[in-house]
């Protein structure tokens, strides 16, 4: 039996939709008290309302938008236990077309939200006494490529870079860091990809399923458990053994 995380202070950044809304609903359900963020206003008020949320607008792209954010947690939950730093965009550009605007955007939101999220929120997180960072991350980059992804796919491998380097360096503090890799999630984006993208993804995984929104919650209220304590700088892969196999002929 894990020890309970209700009455924890959790916060949760692109917590709107997707992943992160089922990181959020996850740990509401389970009695911890939750802030979530994002930039979209109507969206953070729908979902805050159906889990039992807190919510506020912030752009974690920017260090104005994360220091909202801490600042909206110490007023609201009182500080910050566990930081699901889950906020991200996902475009596809091929690198023969890919604009500079493209890299920076997404590199804006991935890689600087998810250090900018992280050292605004460190003060409240040392004082927490059981820190927890849970960076979303994916295995596109960081194990598998997909033509297309290559921006999207270098700034996953970049947080990984960071979770592994911040481990180090906060577990003085008593914080662990770590990482969840989703594979293919049920979510609003999958969707907006077709019927046929989420054909050929479902045939790739040995489970012979997408995942749930939940199943990733469920991974993040693992690592910021009390049980979960001595592990910092490790990668949790939630896809459905789809990295597995050799090639598809390993599947019939």
């Amino acid at each position: 039996m894990f020890t309970s995380v209700a009455g924890c202070s959790v916060v949760v950044t692109g917590g709107s939709k997707g992943i992160g809304r089922g990181i959020a609903a996850v740990f509401a359900g389970a009695g911890a008290d939750v802030l979530i963020c994002g930039r979209d206003e109507a969206g953070l008020a729908r979902t805050a309302g159906e889990i039992g949320a807190q919510r506020v607008v912030a752009d974690v792209s920017t260090a104005q938008g994360c220091q909202q954010l801490a600042a909206a947690a110490t007023e609201r939950l009182g500080g910050i236990d566990v930081l699901c730093a889950n906020a991200g965009i996902f475009t596809s550009h091929l690198l023969a077309t890919m604009s500079e605007h493209d890299l920076d955007e997404i590199f804006a939101v991935n890689v600087k939200g998810t250090i900018l999220a992280t050292q605004a929120c460190l003060p409240l997180l040392a004082a927490s006494g059981r820190g927890r960072v849970i960076v979303t991350s994916s295995i596109t980059g960081p194990i598998t490529g997909l033509a297309g992804w290559s921006h999207y796919g270098a700034t996953k491998a970049a947080q990984l870079g960071f979770v592994r380097s911040a481990a180090i360096e906060l577990a003085r503090q008593g914080i662990t860091v770590n990482a969840v890799l989703p594979g293919n999630i049920r979510t609003e984006g999958l969707a907006e990809l077709g019927d046929d993208y989420a054909a050929t993804m479902t045939a790739a995984i040995p489970l012979g399923r997408l995942g749930t929104v939940e199943e990733i919650g469920h991974a993040c209220l693992f690592l910021a458990s009390v049980e979960a304590g001595f592990i910092t700088g490790q990668t949790l892969v939630v896809d459905g053994g789809q990295v597995l196999p050799e090639s598809s002929d390993a599947l019939a």
